[in-house]
């Protein structure tokens, strides 16, 4: 699709101008004052920052204990002192900020390596080098990323940093050319894609880097059209692991690396060829993807959320509002826009945002985003029941109950053993939990990543078929998926044994959800068995559970939300998790729960209220 066309495209490239640098000073003047206030003072914060030198035991930490989040807070910290001291700067103008400024550039010059340790590999899914080779870079995700950040520094302050000395720029030209471009032209990484290696958020996150570092610096004509075109194959790529639905099987987080870095990637691509990718953003699959978010969405700050994806996945806001804007996606847009305003001071300013383009885009796009939200803010959005095909997930609401079935495999991108696993909000709080996933570590990537208990059925809405939980792989999916939508009933229905082994003696284990508006929901479950068989059943909750047992029924309050009624099961017990995971407690505030019960019966029916 974008390779073909960028074939047939034969002009000059236009220059890379959708924002303007310092220089510009009407431009500058003319933002948001709110925005730009802010950004003066979080720069203020940074003029005595130290950027600490990333040292060889540093990168040497996660080979030797599994640690990745201590280098990577170093790491990240200067990246964001630098962009938070460059937008000031550009704001004020005055050169109060400048020397910390320089002082960022070459401290992230002198760096050994640009990627993280944890990524530093030359070949996927082999081990990491315990050091970096500084002769033949690795281009990772972070290492693209902070490609970017030099070639926004230099694009917007080059000619301010020039009179200070022309060696600055030349310098981030020198490390760009180095550490990106020769590397992307020359090597082959996974995330670039030949059609054979299934691709991921990497693929798009790292492009839109790329591009990004190319076209915002000082390269010739010969490097932007062969970085284009290797672009659009990656682009490719990309799109060829989408289903035409659009859905992203990494969930709401990876959305923002993987739907919008599409976004800016298209954008680039139009910007530099003067509009001539535009006709892509009228592709159905492309519609598809910048609207999964509003669909993904269920209120105020929660996602639906499977595999890695965390159900507090951030607030939307200006790229998923642009991306709306060229979809011609107004309802998206209202919801963009809306929720940008809910957010604090950080969805404002992006405080701890490394990619500095994203937030000079936050900068130019506030006022006319305010400016949306106030107009539309008492509107209404219309959320549609919707089933995407690709990944098995269906979603289904009404006034008070939402409701989230994953049907699919376990074989998704950041995947999790959870095929027929539910989501149950109500009132837009979490009922029926996914956990999400802890701070990652050098286990959370390896052959050991199903060791780690929130990646393991156990950990889901789901049972335990005679002590087996499922396993991982294309081959451990539901069966037989059907579904049906109407206007006072929505359900779902398939068969997951596949999911487990085959050892666990269960032939069939029929899944039923249902919601009935404005009513209920109603999970049934019927299993068939050769043997006799133990089934356990795990429901996992945020608020307290408290157990009222009568001789027909199990009921369990679920804090003050909702309750979980049950037949035909023994309760096995209540678990309290406290949570102590840092990634974690950013959605869970104090322990979840897991209630455990055992069938007395081949069919269990649970209801939801």
């Amino acid at each position: 699709m974008f390779f073909e066309h960028s074939e047939s495209f034969t002009e000059s490239f236009s220059s890379f101008q959708r924002y303007p640098s310092i220089s510009d000073r009407d431009a500058w003047n003319s933002l948001d004052e709110t925005w730009k206030q802010e950004t003066i003072a979080l720069g203020e914060q940074y003029l005595n920052f130290s950027y600490l030198p990333l040292s060889a035991t540093d990168f040497m930490e996660f080979n030797r204990t599994g640690n990745r989040t201590n280098y990577e807070k170093k790491c990240f910290e200067k990246r964001h002192a630098l962009n938070a001291l460059v937008l000031a700067e550009c704001v004020e103008n005055q050169g109060r900020f400048m020397d910390n400024i320089m002082n960022g550039i070459f401290s992230i010059c002198e760096e050994s390596a640009w990627q993280l340790p944890a990524h530093n590999t030359y070949v996927r899914d082999t081990p990491q080098h315990i050091l970096p080779d500084s002769t033949t870079p690795v281009l990772d995700l972070f290492a693209c990323e902070t490609g970017s950040i030099l070639a926004t520094v230099f694009f917007l302050l080059k000619e301010k940093l020039d009179t200070v000395s022309p060696f600055i720029c030349k310098r981030i030209m020198h490390e760009l050319n180095h550490r990106i471009f020769t590397s992307y032209l020359n090597a082959h990484f996974w995330w670039m894609g030949n059609g054979k290696e299934p691709m991921n958020n990497w693929t798009i996150w790292c492009t839109q880097n790329v591009l990004l570092s190319v076209f915002l610096s000082d390269t010739d004509n010969n490097l932007r059209e062969k970085v284009l075109k290797k672009a659009c194959q990656s682009i490719d790529y990309f799109l060829a692991e989408y289903g035409d639905d659009g859905c992203c099987d990494e969930g709401a987080n990876y959305y923002r690396h993987a739907g919008l870095c599409l976004f800016n990637s298209i954008d680039i691509l139009n910007a530099v060829t003067s509009g001539f990718f535009e006709s892509m953003y009228e592709e159905i699959k492309i519609k598809n993807i910048a609207s999964y978010i509003l669909h993904a969405h269920i209120e105020d700050e929660y996602y639906v959320n499977f595999a890695d994806c965390s159900p507090v996945a951030g607030r939307a806001g200006v790229r998923e509002f642009l991306f709306a804007t060229y979809t011609n996606n107004t309802e998206m847009m209202i919801f963009a826009a809306t929720d940008y305003l809910k957010g604090s001071r950080d969805a404002l300013l992006l405080p701890n945002e490394n990619n500095l383009y994203y937030r000079l885009q936050n900068g130019f796009t506030a006022s006319k985003i305010r400016e949306y939200a106030q107009v539309y803010q008492n509107t209404t959005i219309t959320h549609s029941d919707y089933y995407y095909p690709s990944v098995g997930l269906f979603i289904a609401r009404d006034d008070h109950l939402y409701l989230a079935v994953k049907a699919g495999d376990n074989d998704d991108s950041h995947n999790h053993n959870d095929t027929g696993s539910i989501i149950v909000y109500k009132d837009g709080k979490p009922l029926l939990i996914d956990i999400g996933v802890e701070s990652y570590t050098k286990k959370t990537f390896s052959p050991q990543r199903y060791e780690i208990w929130t990646m393991q059925s156990d950990y889901h809405n789901l049972p335990t078929l005679n002590g087996f939980m499922q396993q991982n792989g294309p081959d451990y999916k539901a069966t037989n998926v059907n579904y049906k939508f109407h206007p006072d009933i929505c359900e779902i229905s398939m068969d997951i044994a596949a999911a487990y082994p085959k050892e666990c003696g269960i032939t069939s284990y029929i899944r039923k959800a249902v919601l009935q508006k404005d009513t209920q929901i109603t999970i049934t479950d019927q299993y068939t068995s050769d043997e006799n068989a133990t089934v356990t059943l795990h429901f996992m909750t945020y608020e307290k559970p408290t157990p009222i047992v009568d001789s027909d029924y199990l009921t369990i309050q679920i804090g003050q939300l909702g309750s979980l009624t049950l037949s035909h099961v023994m309760l096995d017990g209540i678990e309290e998790f406290p949570i102590s995971d840092a990634r974690l407690m950013q959605t869970w505030k104090h322990p979840i729960y897991r209630i455990n019960v055992t069938l007395t019966s081949n069919t269990v029916i649970a209801s939801i209220k």
